[in-house]
């Protein structure tokens, strides 16, 4: 299974009925396409929708309906779309219940960084900021290392996208919940062991009493 398929779907056992559900550009935008049918989940884009259904099929792409990255997306019956000032109305008012997001790091403490890198061209912060303070839980989704380096750090190194903001990290090495006493490790894929992680992790992680495999 790639990678960031095993991501989305572990993500995508994170929401719940009635969740409004905001997702990110890149891997976030995969969770839809993994979520049970017989769940009633709401998903926003920050760019003035809501009611996103899964990725268009190859060659029925309409590029007159994207999300916050460009991409192509489908809107259920029930969607609706609307200006950007209503779209952050939303999201500042306190009424996303989860925003799955991107992250280039990830530090002990819960601050991300996940929206510039020194010296490179970007588009810029977008809705991030906004999202990680006004989403009732942040996830973050994104792969463990980037060129065999950590990206889940004592202390973010790049300039950070808001402080002390995330409730729990899913990568395809296991996913880790941030508390008051640091990252603690609550779930390991499958054939991979501790050891493994811990060093592939520059933050020290703690092994939660009840570890186990993670569900894809």
């Amino acid at each position: 299974m790639d990678i960031k398929e095993m991501i989305a779907r572990r993500v995508a056992k994170e929401l719940k009925e009635g969740d409004v559900v905001n997702l990110g550009i890149g891997l976030p935008t995969m969770v839809s396409n993994y979520v049970r049918k017989d769940l009633d989940i709401l998903f926003q884009s920050e760019n003035g929708l809501v009611g996103l259904g899964s990725t268009p099929k190859k060659d029925q792409e309409d590029y007159e309906l994207t999300n916050a990255g460009g991409e192509p997306v489908t809107i259920l019956s029930h969607g609706a779309t609307f200006d950007s000032a209503m779209s952050f109305n939303i999201i500042r008012g306190g009424h996303v219940d989860v925003t799955v997001l991107g992250s280039l790091q990830v530090d002990e403490s819960g601050s991300l960084a996940n929206w510039i890198i020194p010296g490179k061209m970007v588009p810029g912060m977008g809705g991030a900021m906004d999202l990680v303070v006004g989403a009732k839980k942040v996830i973050i989704a994104m792969t463990h290392t980037a060129r065999g380096k950590a990206k889940i750090l004592k202390k973010c190194t790049l300039p950070v996208t808001a402080v002390g903001e995330v409730n729990l990290i899913i990568t395809e090495l296991g996913v880790m919940e941030i508390s008051s006493e640091g990252i603690i490790l609550k779930e390991i894929a499958e054939n991979i062991s501790v050891e493994d992680i811990q060093k592939n992790t520059e933050a020290k992680l703690i092994i939660d009493k009840n570890l186990k495999i993670m569900e894809i």
